[in-house]
């Protein structure tokens, strides 16, 4: 398993590009927006291998696009948004210390400061591809 420090400013996937003889990995402009990062600083990046990513290209190269009807079934991007207040059930904490609740189709959200157990309404601030970040607006009643 990775060992992910404190810190970590930015998590993301990127496909890892050739352009004039040098490779490029592009950061999404979120990460800016989001004030994860800044364009005019120097960061230390990480590249770990997607154990997937060569089975995903196969896959697409194989693969004919959905249909209509699929395409408009299918959910694309993450099932939550910035600004959205809902209630969640924190199942486990995780390496920094914050709790984990999982949402829509397994989508992982990171709450400060919640517990194993903990029931709070949250509000989610910053929304990525696999994870989003909120904080508790009101807690669980139940909690000491």
């Amino acid at each position: 398993m990775v060992e992910i420090p404190d810190s970590l400013r930015s998590l993301f996937s990127a496909p890892i590009e050739e352009r004039n003889g040098t490779y490029v990995v592009e950061v999404p402009s979120s990460e800016v927006d989001h004030e994860a990062l800044s364009a005019d600083e120097t960061y230390r990046v990480a590249i770990l291998e997607s154990p997937t990513s060569t089975e995903l290209s196969m896959q697409q190269k194989t693969q004919q696009p959905p249909s209509r009807e699929t395409a408009s079934r299918t959910p694309s991007g993450p099932p939550v948004e910035e600004g959205e207040v809902r209630d969640v059930s924190i199942e486990t904490v995780g390496d920094q210390g914050d709790g984990i609740a999982k949402v829509e189709r397994g989508y992982v959200v990171i709450v400060s400061g919640a517990q194993p157990g903990d029931e709070p309404t949250i509000e989610i601030e910053q929304v990525q591809k696999n994870v989003a970040f909120a904080s508790v607006v009101d807690s669980d009643p139940r909690a000491l």
